[in-house]
């Protein structure tokens, strides 16, 4: 039997666990693509960005396309080790 290592508690939030994986095949996206394709709040998917960017697994750049606000995520090689780690833990539960 293999060793149940802990699930990172920031990954295993449905929402926040879906813009890792969203995010981990593309190099970055921006709010709205993510809002839709998680199919969240704009309120609660803010509050979500802010938390995996203050632990470092994503990159936050505000910018203006033409006159219009807009916000890019983008993994960081620490997020991006963290996703992997989790996914591996979680294969580990399962078999």
């Amino acid at each position: 039997m293999s060793e149940f290592k802990p699930l990172d508690p920031l990954l295993h939030s449905q929402l926040r666990l879906a813009v890792m994986s969203l995010l981990i095949s593309v190099e970055e996206a921006d709010f709205t693509f993510l809002k839709e394709k998680t199919e969240s709040t704009a309120g609660n998917l803010s509050v979500q960005l802010d938390k995996l960017e203050k632990a470092g697994y994503l990159e936050i750049v505000k910018s203006f396309r033409g006159k219009r606000p807009l916000t890019t995520a983008k993994i960081t090689a620490h997020g991006i080790r963290a996703f992997e780690e989790y996914v591996q833990a979680l294969k580990n539960y399962i078999s």
